[in-house]
């Protein structure tokens, strides 16, 4: 079995690693598994990049840059949420690592790699298509993330993101342009979470499609605990210390990150009887150089871009709590990354986390959009008398549920019954 993935970028952004990390445990479980990428920022034997000559690499930045700055230029810059206008793309039918597979399974393609009329070209290869969702653009009119708007059960259109908005505006386009690209290519969709497959359900465009529920998967011998003590002195931080630890850059700019409530809880927190500010400390990861950090009420360690893994898996295991704000996240890699390290996570209850965070068990789930709650959440940990308890569950959910080999396998059998029901 030949399996291609297909992804705009290698390893950026939650659905890049997420592919790279599918790709990989195939391989390991002994699947022909390659990725096929729009652009490479740099040289990698990790993926096949489409884009390889400096015509294509020329063209290739053109429609990123063009496709992000239209789709900020159509927006509503203060609500600050990804939308795709996927007006420019590129023709994969005939490169041969797509030529060659069995299996095409796609993943995160917008920025100029391919819009609905490629996807629909896609059926002239007579193959089994799988998609992954790693978020909600391909069933609605331009946004990836959502919130509370429904207009994705209709036909889209009156959007609350764009400049001009009506019941015939951009995003109403967008939707009748992905309903006819889709209207003749038959793909199964993989979702990631419950939460994505419920969306997929209520979706207009791909209600009646077949689905099936896997999640993504995570190294777990590279994000694994570490002695809590020398991961601490690797950061220089005091063995009594309680540590939390967030991620704030580059969320910074996305609403959906919630980055606002995180500050919110972490005030509302110091100020709490209970809890001595003095025996906190704060370990920030992925904030960018030269952007002004906000006032946090604690010690604060701010660790940078941390591009090794390993040290990541360390960063992890010197905390005792991760707190992610996230207002809508589909399967987080933080979070999968956190309780592999056995740290347990506190986060609002949205998105697919649930289905990673059992409430009191490996982490918290704090009513949404309340920062009061996720400082209780800290609080209830900070208290916690059973804390290795919780984390070994935090390790436990992983290797049960989200190990390469569970996640491997269950991607081999839904191909091998598209591939079997394919040929018959």
């Amino acid at each position: 079995m030949k399996v291609i993935h297909i992804n705009t970028y290698e390893g950026n952004g939650g659905a890049g690693r997420a592919c790279l990390r599918l790709s990989d445990a195939l391989k390991a479980h002994g699947t022909d598994s390659s990725v096929l990428v729009y652009y490479q920022f740099q040289k990698s034997e990790k993926s096949k990049a489409f884009s390889h000559s400096l015509f294509q690499k020329i063209r290739a930045v053109y429609h990123i840059l063009a496709e992000r700055y239209l789709s900020k230029f159509l927006t509503k810059t203060a609500l600050k949420t990804p939308f795709s206008l996927q007006w420019f793309g590129s023709n994969i039918v005939n490169h041969p690592a797509v030529q060659s597979a069995d299996i095409i399974h796609l993943h995160w393609v917008n920025h100029g790699f391919l819009k609905p009329s490629n996807l629909a070209a896609l059926e002239e290869l007579n193959k089994p298509i799988v998609w992954t969702f790693h978020d909600s653009n391909a069933f609605t009119g331009g946004c990836h993330v959502r919130y509370t708007c429904e207009n994705f059960h209709k036909q889209c259109g009156n959007c609350p993101l764009l400049k001009i908005s009506g019941k015939n505006d951009i995003s109403h386009w967008n939707w009748l342009k992905k309903k006819k690209g889709y209207a003749n290519l038959d793909f199964h969709i993989i979702a990631p979470s419950n939460w994505m497959a419920s969306s997929v359900r209520f979706s207009s465009l791909m209600g009646v499609r077949q689905q099936t529920v896997i999640p993504n998967t995570i190294e777990t011998n590279v994000f694994k605990p570490y002695v809590k003590s020398e991961a601490r002195r690797i950061f220089n931080i005091a063995p009594e210390k309680f540590v939390i630890l967030s991620g704030f850059m580059p969320s910074k700019n996305d609403k959906h990150k919630g980055t606002a409530y995180l500050i919110e809880a972490l005030n509302d927190l110091a100020k709490r009887p209970d809890i001595d500010p003095g025996n906190i400390e704060l370990l920030i990861f992925g904030n960018k150089d030269g952007v002004e950090m906000p006032e946090f009420p604690f010690k604060t360690k701010l660790l940078g871009t941390i591009n090794d893994d390993t040290q990541l898996a360390k960063c992890y295991s010197a905390a005792d709590a991760f707190i992610t704000p996230s207002l809508e996240d589909n399967l987080p890699n933080t979070v999968m990354e956190s309780l592999a390290c056995a740290t347990p996570v506190i986060a609002f209850k949205t998105g697919g986390i649930p289905d990673m965070v059992n409430h009191l068990v490996n982490g918290y789930l704090a009513d949404y959009e309340s920062a009061e709650d996720l400082a209780t959440g800290m609080e209830w940990l900070y208290h916690e008398e059973h804390a290795p308890e919780i984390q070994k569950e935090a390790r436990l959910t992983i290797l049960k549920y989200f190990s390469e080999e569970v996640v491997a396998k269950k991607h081999q059998q839904l191909y091998q019954s598209l591939i079997d029901a394919h040929i018959y």
